[in-house]
């Protein structure tokens, strides 16, 4: 797992495993506080992820709940990295707590997956588009919109630079096509877009408009993939987001991302699209 640590995001990843090998096992949370020595409300926060998890605990109640020795030195690693320092405290004021539950786990993703219909997503604005696409917001205080924007260059940062995550996205050409700020924004946009279609690492394809009814005819997803964790869903919306966990429900947007991949343009060709478009504002 990529060195990005995040306290309350490995503290996520770790109630949730936990949670999915006691219900495996047939293991009742009463049972695992008695084996534990310790109350129910504990396991509860333990699985909730509110409560820092200790490696022995971890360890001891994945014995009880009969998980296989790796998965036990995994989790139990993880637990003992969770008590690290956040990277995005300094903008904690400006960042609602379900979203830095989804930053904290990006950081820790090995991949990511992301389909956009509306704007291009965070990890691909330039500052100029970011703050314009903000200062536009009624969900957003002007106040506010600097530090925003500071803290999605930061989020860039970590995770394209360094030892960088695997990005890919699909977007629709509508994006492309829906202007952010002025004539500059918009060809600065571009020109970021095209440099960053250059790096192995990111993947960045376009849904034709004249694309027949697709299976993204749902809202905009992101699915977060760890090499030391299960898959996560995310789902935005303007007042929070919704966290997909369970496995039945992973699986159905996994299925929807690799419908949408290949429904798109390849990443050639989504990158000559993006050219031409980009060539519109010079």
């Amino acid at each position: 797992m990529c060195e990005r640590s995040d306290p309350s995001a490995l503290r996520f990843l770790i109630g949730h495993e936990l949670r999915t090998a006691r219900e495996r096992s047939g293991v009742k949370q009463s049972e695992a506080a008695k084996a534990l020595d310790c109350s129910q409300p504990k396991i509860v926060a333990m699985e909730s992820g509110k409560y820092l998890q200790q490696p022995e605990d971890v360890t001891m109640l994945l014995r009880l709940y009969g998980a296989d020795v790796a998965q036990i030195d995994r989790l139990a690693s993880l637990a003992g990295r969770a008590d690290q320092k956040t990277w995005w405290a300094s903008f904690s004021d400006v960042l609602p707590n379900w979203f830095k539950t989804f930053v904290g786990l990006e950081g820790l993703a090995e991949s990511q997956f992301i389909y956009q219909t509306v704007t291009f997503t965070g990890q691909l604005q330039t500052y100029a588009y970011a703050r314009a696409l903000l200062a536009g917001s009624p969900l957003v205080a002007s106040i506010d919109v600097e530090q925003i924007v500071r803290a999605r260059m930061a989020r860039q940062r970590l995770a394209l630079t360094g030892m960088p995550m695997g990005l890919s996205t699909v977007v629709e050409e509508a994006v492309l096509q829906r202007q952010v700020g002025n004539a500059t924004v918009m060809r600065e946009q571009f020109d970021h877009l095209l440099n960053l279609a250059g790096h192995d690492h990111i993947d960045i394809r376009v849904l034709p408009t004249r694309t027949y009814a697709h299976a993204g005819n749902v809202s905009e997803f992101t699915l977060l993939h760890f090499d030391e964790a299960q898959t996560v869903g995310y789902i935005e919306y303007p007042t929070g987001a919704l966290y997909l966990q369970d496995y039945d429900g992973v699986a159905v947007y996994e299925m929807l991302a690799d419908q949408l991949r290949s429904a798109a343009l390849s990443k050639s060709e989504s990158t000559e699209l993006i050219r031409s478009c980009a060539a519109e504002w010079k």
